[in-house]
């Protein structure tokens, strides 16, 4: 069973986003910012994360460069999910190294797609 990392300050955005991806399988944990989710990471990393771009404690874009920077050989693959729609923040997520982006509120099929787009769906 393929595993996801949702990371999102927000509970009701993890408890929907949590939802579609048990429908799709999913082995599901959740994080409430990058520093937790950079710790559970370390613990096990998981196939995918699902990221938010603002939080506490430690931003997406923070979390993303300092877990593509620590070069694990099992990299999970990085869907951002944030409300920035502007081609600036979609190119700085992807230049930062994820690898995908959809834009807040989603529904099942558009996250499906997403996590097709980048092999683990």
């Amino acid at each position: 069973m393929k595993t996801c990392l949702i990371v999102d300050d927000s509970k009701v955005i993890r408890k929907v986003a949590r939802h579609i991806l048990e429908t799709l399988e999913f082995q599901v944990e959740e994080a409430g910012d990058g520093r937790e989710a950079l710790d559970r990471c370390e613990a096990k990393m998981p196939d995918v994360v699902l990221l938010d771009w603002n939080m506490p404690v430690m931003s997406g874009m923070e979390f993303l460069k300092l877990l593509r920077q620590r070069g694990h050989s099992d990299q999970p693959k990085v869907v951002f999910c944030t409300t920035e729609n502007d081609m600036a923040h979609i190119r700085a997520a992807l230049e930062a190294g994820a690898d995908e982006y959809v834009m807040k509120p989603f529904d099942r099929e558009t996250l499906h797609i997403k996590l097709q787009l980048v092999g683990v769906a």
